[in-house]
């Protein structure tokens, strides 16, 4: 059987080349294995801010966060909660935030 020709080149002496692919789990997947993990589950009961950096990384598919929420990422996983950051953001995503013009 004839290659047909490469329709750029015309070159027939084609060869296929397999790619490399990601197979990613669904969240329920993800959710499944986290709540499987009994230490996980009981270091977010325990507000333990380690856990919720895991909960993090693992929702995230190890995906690289933006770079303002490296700091509090690494906050969390050192133990710490930054809570003033932790705020601002809460606030900026409320729309708290931001000035507001006055209605007179």
């Amino acid at each position: 059987m004839t290659q047909p020709p490469c329709p750029r080149c015309g070159n027939s002496e084609l060869k296929r080349i397999f790619s490399t692919f990601s197979l990613q789990k669904t969240y329920r997947d993800v959710y499944e294995d986290i709540l499987s993990d009994r230490e996980l589950t009981q270091g977010m009961l325990r507000d333990d801010p380690r856990a919720m950096a895991e909960w993090n990384k693992r929702m995230s598919g190890d995906e690289k966060s933006p770079p303002e929420y490296e700091e509090m990422t690494e906050r969390m996983e050192r133990g710490e909660w930054p809570v003033a950051q932790i705020e601002e953001k809460r606030k900026e995503f409320s729309g708290q935030g931001e000035s507001k013009p006055k209605i007179d």
